[in-house]
């Protein structure tokens, strides 16, 4: 933790590259480029990089109001979904040199590039960039493999054959970056992998790759599908109605999940003084969010259970194997603000594709879309092996 007399240090000293001042807060993306910068740490300094709001360039005091809007505004550029992987990073109000600022501490990243919107930025002196190929390759280098997270570990006996590369070129891959930032650094397909955290320095393809791009993800991870039951009934033992193996990559499952919910999805006439109203007896979007966390969050490394979809009578159950990981335990699972990611390389690659809004805020989108169309609370249940969610129908 920095002191008080080395934020005021840093705070005056203008040749610093590790330090960025700002009069004010108000153009987000040019926060954004400079936290992925000082997170990329290109020079190797291994030290926070400081973000000082609230002081001009000759470091007066610019009189910024601070509040706890603008400190949580703040905070929550870190999870809006624009910055991949996540930075670690503090947001505080402190008194420096006589000025009361915001200090924003951003730590050197583990898994570098950490980019915004696709594009890996660092600081050389005084100037943020986007980062030459190069540079980039310089920061895939430093990553430290072994505290990398469970879907950005090597698997195991595959290789590259097992990747469907036709559609990583064709599909992925301009999904996930800019075509200028393509045409800009005309890198090899193996190294454009790497950067994407898709292949280990050895070569061999990652949990990621396997479950976004493999040939046969099954093959690796046998929990890695969906398994879509539709029940006559409220009982587990009532007639079947449907019964659906949904598999093949994260993509694949997304889309064809999307397609099933939205089949069984029932539209009712509701009558009253005004003109009538049609309601689902499920709002789309509260089940998709439902859906989609239970794929991306779940524990493909020591489960062969898939994740779960129970069509019921009068509710819908969807369960995820794995229990709730790191901050979020079983008593605090489905609080608002307090999320930690079992596969953050996924939970990208679902942002970045459009299947996710904003990291953290799926189960209150649930909940908000259940409460506007009139269905019962969303019931959550955890603990150490499986995560399900109740969603009941709309009376």
């Amino acid at each position: 933790m920095l002191t008080s007399d080395h934020l005021e240090s840093l705070l005056r000293d203008a040749e610093n590259d590790r330090v960025e001042r700002k009069a004010s807060a108000s153009d987000k993306n040019d926060l954004r480029r400079v936290i992925c910068a000082l997170a990329n740490d290109l020079g190797g300094a291994g030290t926070p990089g400081v973000i000082f709001i609230g002081v001009r360039d000759d470091g007066s005091c610019a009189d910024l109001p601070v509040t706890d809007r603008l400190l949580r505004d703040l905070a929550e550029l870190r999870s809006d979904g624009k910055i991949h992987p996540f930075p670690t990073m503090t947001v505080k109000e402190e008194i420096v040199a006589g000025c009361r600022l915001v200090v924003v501490l951003v730590e050197p990243s583990d898994n570098p590039p950490v980019k915004f919107e696709g594009r890996a930025y660092v600081r050389v002196g005084p100037t943020v960039r986007i980062a030459s190929a190069e540079e980039e390759r310089r920061l895939v280098e430093r990553r430290r493999w072994a505290n990398l997270p469970f879907d950005q570990q090597p698997v195991r006996g595959a290789t590259r054959e097992d990747l469907d590369l036709a559609r990583f070129r064709l599909e992925l891959l301009p999904a996930l970056v800019p075509a200028d930032v393509l045409a800009f650094n005309q890198r090899s397909e193996e190294e454009q992998l790497r950067a994407l955290r898709m292949l280990h320095p050895d070569g061999t393809p990652s949990v990621l790759a396997i479950l976004s791009l493999g040939k046969e993800p099954r093959r690796f991870f046998p929990g890695a599908y969906i398994q879509f039951l539709k029940l006559e009934g409220t009982r587990l033992s009532d007639p079947v109605v449907a019964s659906h193996d949904i598999g093949g990559t994260l993509v694949d499952q997304f889309r064809q999940l999307d397609e099933l919910l939205r089949l069984n999805v029932s539209v009712r006439t509701v009558l009253g003084p005004g003109p009538a109203v049609e309601r689902p007896d499920y709002p789309l979007v509260a089940l998709q969010e439902i859906g989609r966390n239970a794929l991306i969050h779940r524990n493909y490394e020591q489960s062969t259970t898939p994740v779960r979809v129970t069509w019921y009578a009068d509710r819908v159950e969807i369960v995820s194997p794995g229990g709730p990981f790191g901050e979020v335990t079983p008593e605090r699972f489905g609080e608002p603000n307090v999320t930690s990611y079992r596969n953050p390389g996924l939970a990208e690659l679902a942002s970045r594709l459009g299947y996710a809004q904003r990291f953290g805020t799926g189960i209150a989108r649930a909940r908000d879309e259940l409460e506007r169309n009139g269905n019962p609370p969303l019931e959550l249940r955890a603990d150490l092996n499986f995560v399900s969610a109740i969603i009941w129908r709309a009376p």
